[in-house]
């Protein structure tokens, strides 16, 4: 068998999973904000702001189902999207959530490749190998596997971390929300981001919303701390970035503006270290704070759009202002005095004037 591979499995199935979480999440801020609410009975009628937030409401259910199929489909390729689904599909009605689909999508591609490679059929029945053969035995395998043996265990781990996160209070809290903050700010959008993301999301899925808000918040402190940094150096005359960081900074703001991180990236490629330090401490305090007051997100996604949709908006808005100071404070005081270099006149040195009288046209 090949080498396992998990990480990238794993990244292949985030980004199939992203456009799913954010298209749902900003169904549901939509319908909730023009007062719509998740419908559960269709014989009368409803309005669209209804229709909207229940779309997105079984769009997020869909999370670990489309988590196991493409981590199925990355293993075993085509073979192993049908299983998959089922799978994830199996794990999210028991109630193992997001972790039980990504689980059940490794094993489910793992087996696939397994029966790929040892099932045997007659030659008339190749052309079904793959499209009926394959898909069904495996699906029964899972269905074993997810029903009886790997899904309790994980409903148990989930109810329990559930159960944590809601009973948690006071330092515990604060603690919980710095270290979520942190890694979500930690690498701009890269893997340890996507950890700290698909986290929160798995938490959502099971009505725990503040891991949402502190994901929210934490994805948005670095464009703007960073921003901030450059307003405030500029007030106390200490010229911290060049000219293409500030070029980059204009544009990195309005992307942290919808909960984009990865405008960061050119600025902190630049100062790697002072960078991650910088944005990883601020975003673990907002996160913190967020955790302590309570601020819950039904929205997994859209930045300061779905601030809106918060239980606690103007708080969260003070702690997505205090993260940014910090941020923005430790920048000021790490990053050394770029000395501005006077531009070198450049000697333009007089053209030679040449004779044309001497030149003859034959």
């Amino acid at each position: 068998m090949k080498k396992l591979q998990l990480k990238k499995h794993a990244m292949t199935a985030i980004s199939y999973m992203l456009p799913l979480v954010v298209a749902s999440g900003l169904l549901i801020a939509i319908g909730n904000l023009t007062g719509g609410h998740e419908l559960t009975n269709f014989n009368g009628s409803y309005g669209i702001p209804s229709a909207l937030t229940t779309l997105g409401v079984w769009g997020m259910g869909l999370l670990a189902p489309v988590i196991s199929a493409a981590i199925a489909y990355s293993i075993a390729d085509r073979p192993g999207i049908a299983p998959g689904l089922l799978s994830g599909m199996i794990a999210y009605k028991i109630g193992a959530g997001f972790l039980g689909g990504m689980l059940g999508g490794f094993i489910t591609g793992w087996i696939v490749l397994l029966l790929v490679k040892y099932i045997k059929v007659p030659k008339w029945a190749e052309g079904l190998k793959p499209m009926m053969v394959i898909p069904l035995i495996s699906s029964v395998i899972m269905a074993i596997l997810m029903f009886y043996i790997v899904g309790q265990p994980i409903v148990l781990a989930t109810n329990a971390l559930t159960e944590f996160l809601n009973s948690m209070e006071g330092s515990a809290r604060f603690i919980f929300g710095f270290i979520l903050g942190g890694m979500a700010a930690f690498d701009f959008g890269g893997p340890v981001n996507k950890v700290a993301s698909l986290f929160a999301d798995g938490m959502l899925l099971q009505g725990v919303q503040q891991p949402e808000a502190v994901k929210v918040m934490a994805s948005m402190i670095p464009p703007f701390g960073v921003t901030l940094s450059w307003v405030l150096s500029k007030l106390i005359h200490k010229n911290i970035y060049t000219t293409q960081e500030i070029d980059n900074i204009k544009i990195a703001f309005p992307m942290g503006i919808v909960m984009i991180t990865e405008g960061v990236i050119p600025i902190a490629a630049v100062d790697l270290f002072r960078m991650i330090l910088s944005c990883s401490f601020g975003a673990a305090v907002g996160g913190g704070l967020s955790m302590s007051w309570g601020i819950k997100s039904p929205v997994p996604s859209g930045g300061m759009f779905i601030v809106p949709a918060m239980n606690k908006p103007l708080l969260f808005i003070l702690a997505l202002l205090i993260g940014s100071v910090v941020t923005a404070s430790l920048l000021i005081l790490l990053k050394k005095n770029i000395k501005t270099q006077k531009s070198e006149t450049t000697v333009v040195e007089e053209e030679e004037n040449i004779d044309l009288d001497d030149i003859k046209i034959n």
